[in-house]
Parts: C-alpha cells; structure tokens; sequence
C-alpha cells in the first residue's frame, strides 16, 4: 500500500504537478467549507459503492452535486447500489472514511474498485481531492487525474452522475 509520500512520488514520477496543502481534519463536505473558500478549484467529494454483484465503485463529484442513487447505476453501468463498508475501503483502497479519493485507487493492484468521475471533475482546470488523507488537499488538473489513474491501471469510467429529480 502507498502511503501519501509514495502517492506523491508515483505522480512526480509521471510528470504530473499539483500542489498540495495541509489542515486540519475535514470528514465532511460542510466542515470543508472554509477550505473550499481558501483553496481555488473544484472541489470533490467520494462515494464509496458496492454493487449488488459484489463489484466496488468509488464516484467522484463536484463538492455540492447530490446524486441520485436509484439513477446511478444505469449512467455508470453497475447493478443497484449502496454504500460500501469501512473495512472493504481501507482493505481495498488504503483509506478510512473521510479520507476517500480517487488517487486511493493507486493501492488496488487487483483492480477491484472501479472509479468513476463526473465530466466536471475530468475536465476540472484544477480538481482538489486528498492525497490518501484527510488533513490535506491536493490540487491537480482533472486531465492529469485521469492520466494518473490511467497509468495506474484504473482508467476512469466518466459518466454524467444523475441528480435526484426536484
């Protein structure tokens, strides 16, 4: 499992730049809040998803976008969905809740967790997510997420995530 340093070297290694800035803990998007003022960009929030066949997806949208989760698997391709188990994430992604992000997929060598990201983050000038914690934020191009994730054997599924109707 890669810890943050290994996360940072591997997208050094790739030629890819971000920038990264450490806080305090955040668990949630509201308590994030403060930081999304001070740190410029889109900001991300994860979703960690078991599939009734047994498949993990992990979704990343923008900070505030609700998502339909009767609506989802269709746009992503998955069986119905619910939230995954604390101990499926850090077994298969190296992260505890709060910490998720699309970068944890560096720790799944088997492949089991599809990721998934909304156009808006793919095409993000500057996508915040965490860098395998949760008390710091770092800063990337969307494009260069999906170069990373790509290179890792985790090319993104990018799909529309369905908001919920009203």
């Amino acid at each position: 499992m890669h810890d943050e340093p290994g996360l940072l070297a591997a997208l050094d290694a790739l030629g890819i730049a971000y920038g990264n800035v450490a806080h305090d803990a955040v668990f949630t998007v509201e308590e994030s809040e403060e930081l999304h003022r001070a740190i410029p960009g889109l900001h991300t929030k994860n979703l960690f998803l078991k599939d009734k066949n047994g498949r993990f997806w992990l979704v990343t949208v923008e900070a505030h976008a609700r998502v339909d989760l009767k609506a989802l698997p269709a746009a992503i391709g998955a069986a119905k969905v619910s939230f995954g188990k604390a101990e499926d994430m850090e077994r298969l992604l190296g992260v505890s809740p709060g910490a998720v992000t699309p970068l944890a997929a560096i720790n799944d060598a088997d492949g089991a967790v599809t990721v998934v990201l909304d156009p808006a983050v793919a095409g993000a000038a500057r996508a915040n997510v965490h860098p395998l914690r949760n008390t710091a934020t770092l800063g990337i191009t969307g494009a260069d997420l999906v170069a990373a994730l790509t290179a890792w054997g985790h090319a993104p599924v990018i799909a529309a995530i369905p908001a919920p109707a009203g």
